[in-house]
């Protein structure tokens, strides 16, 4: 009889500690992506921009502080909301009227529909919106607080040169934590391309990422080949706004694009130091 209780005991025991171990872990990515905030629309993209291995690689977990670097209408924004709600933190860091190479019409109305996303579904009441600009000296987020910066699908870092990347690193080493990891998505130009015009197209070299990350004091961890697509041959009449979801040009233009997919991407994780 002593056994059997102590047995029970036992097993109530390791059941409540394994009731809190998930309860403190918060929800997982996958449940995240299936969260009904999310829109059926931005789910179809999934499969090409596969948001649970983008994430998993750069570590986020339900813990993180995170910056979502100009988030534009929300895509990231709605699965990494709901993953952080109850134990982490997300920082929207949103246009700045600073930023001066976009319209300020453009940039007001992108931060208004940002916001009434927001304002929506209660999932988003703990998102806390900021602002960056690439040459701006704005937080986007308390110094050495910040677990990750996500730097995804952005690609106006380069518009007046390396000088607004430069500043844009600086900005996300302050924010992070030591140790804290610096995620970037971004159009990846083709090495045969490198004596290209490509500043205007979207497309980005990698060793340029590579090359100011290391100056910035980052060190380089990881690439990771998932995003990649060979169909993409980056010389598209509207550079990476041809290819879908934007798919500018002529309709005869748009069947070709759409046949290509999404933008070719290099997915790089890079370390602040301890």
């Amino acid at each position: 009889m002593l056994a059997k209780v102590l047995g029970l005991t036992v097993f109530l025991l390791l059941s409540q500690s394994s009731f809190a171990a998930t309860a403190d872990a918060g929800i997982s990515i996958s449940k995240a992506l299936q969260h009904e905030a999310r829109t059926a629309e931005n789910k179809k993209r999934d499969a090409a921009r596969k948001p649970e291995q983008t994430l998993a690689f750069f570590e986020v977990t339900p813990q993180s502080t995170v910056v979502e670097v100009w988030p534009g209408s929300g895509w990231y924004t709605e699965i990494l909301a709901p993953l952080l709600a109850e134990k982490g933190k997300l920082y929207a860091a949103h246009y700045s009227d600073k930023f001066t190479f976009l319209s300020a019409d453009y940039m007001q109305k992108g931060r208004a529909e940002f916001k009434a996303k927001l304002a929506s579904h209660p999932i988003y009441k703990n998102v806390t919106v900021t602002d960056f600009a690439p040459l701006a000296d704005i937080d986007i987020a308390p110094a050495g607080s910040v677990d990750l910066v996500l730097s995804i699908r952005n690609q106006l870092y380069l518009f007046d040169g390396e000088t607004s990347l430069k500043h844009a690193l600086a900005n996300f080493y302050k924010a992070l934590k030591p140790g804290g990891v610096l995620g970037v998505v971004a159009p990846r130009l083709p090495d045969n391309m490198l004596n290209t015009d490509w500043k205007k197209t979207g497309y980005v070299p990698e060793q340029l990422w590579l090359t100011l990350a290391k100056e910035a004091g980052f060190s380089f961890e990881a690439s990771n080949d998932m995003l990649l697509n060979p169909k993409d041959t980056a010389d598209h009449p509207s550079g990476i706004w041809s290819l879908p979801p934007t798919m500018a040009g002529t309709e005869e233009e748009k069947a070709r694009h759409l046949a290509i997919g999404e933008v070719n991407q290099m997915v790089l994780k890079f370390r602040k130091p301890r």
